[in-house]
């Protein structure tokens, strides 16, 4: 099984403390999770891990059900890894993983990364049908050999932080309470395509980014942005949407990006969306919408020298 695989190539020296998750967008509610990982393997001089996974697994139980993501694997292990933990695993959720029982599953976690600890929320469960349930895990930590501590959701004004509540919080393009859900702005990355020159033809060349499907974008907007190419930041301005202005047809991510005058063709870039400034709308004539755009810059300019950047 590829599951076996993946987690034989962590082989811990020590006994460990884990907690699994799927972790998308890693908000301060995963973050709280894995310090009581760290605290208790601190305390009993054991490892800490996190177990997640590849892909969500409702890809696989419920393929009809499209959940967008807030962060890619790659950057989702970078997160976790930053949070201190002595080891990652993210396994591949396929049918042979979703068929497991929870005892079975555990007995993995037990046999290959030597958990004596494990750390969930009060809503977790594993196992075919999900039938690992705290209780269910309770009883098989007395049978295998674990303990079981269940840490209360974190609330932020009375809210669960949840990767719900953060697509959510995308949806309606209000990036102050993205923050407030992760600690950090919300990224997105992108390659840089070639658009129609429009932006280029009236004074205002944008990058426009390939986005990978499946990735959580936020409400159309026009949006302060910082942008990442090269090891180099740019303050930028970030529009996305469907260019009424120009009669677009499909939606667009592209970004304008301040004192720089370079080729980004073919280039990855990251962009840190701070602030939304506005909707998106239509021009009735090209001089309303640079007049339109000047106005975008300035106070694009004003929240991004007044935030950290």
């Amino acid at each position: 099984m590829l599951a076996e695989a993946e987690l034989s190539s962590v082989a811990p020296l020590k006994e460990a403390v884990l907690t699994i998750g799927v972790f998308d967008g890693l908000h301060l509610g995963h973050k709280h999770l894995i310090s009581e990982v760290k605290g208790i393997a601190s305390k009993q001089g054991m490892l800490s891990g996190v177990v997640t996974f590849r892909k969500h697994p409702v890809e696989q139980v419920e393929p009809e059900a499209s959940l967008p993501y807030l962060t890619s694997l790659q950057e989702k292990l970078k997160l976790i890894k930053a949070e201190g933990v002595d080891f990652v695993v993210a396994l591949t959720f396929d049918r042979k993983l979703a068929d497991l029982t929870a005892r079975d599953f555990v007995g993995l976690l037990r046999n290959y990364l030597r958990m004596r600890a494990l750390v969930v929320g009060p809503d977790f469960a594993l196992g075919r049908g999900r039938e690992g349930n705290v209780d269910v895990l309770r009883r098989l930590g007395k049978d295998i050999g674990f303990s079981l501590t269940v840490v209360p959701p974190m609330k932020i004004g009375g809210e669960i932080v949840s990767s719900t509540g953060i697509r959510q919080a995308l949806a309606d393009g209000d990036m102050g309470k993205v923050v407030s859900l992760t600690g950090r702005p919300y990224l997105i990355r992108g390659k840089v395509v070639r658009g129609t020159g429009q932006g280029r033809r009236i004074g205002f060349p944008t990058a426009n980014l390939e986005i990978e499907s499946g990735w959580a974008i936020p409400r159309d907007g026009v949006y302060a942005t910082m942008t990442h190419t090269n090891g180099d930041v740019h303050k930028s301005l970030t529009s996305i949407g469907m260019r009424p202005t120009f009669g677009g047809k499909s939606r667009t991510v592209e970004t304008y990006i301040l004192d720089f005058d370079g080729d980004l063709y073919g280039r990855d870039v990251s962009i840190e969306i701070i602030e939304r400034l506005r909707e998106e709308k239509k021009f009735d004539n090209i001089e309303d919408l640079k007049k339109q755009i000047a106005r975008d810059i300035d106070e694009g300019i004003s929240i991004l020298s007044s935030s950290a950047h």
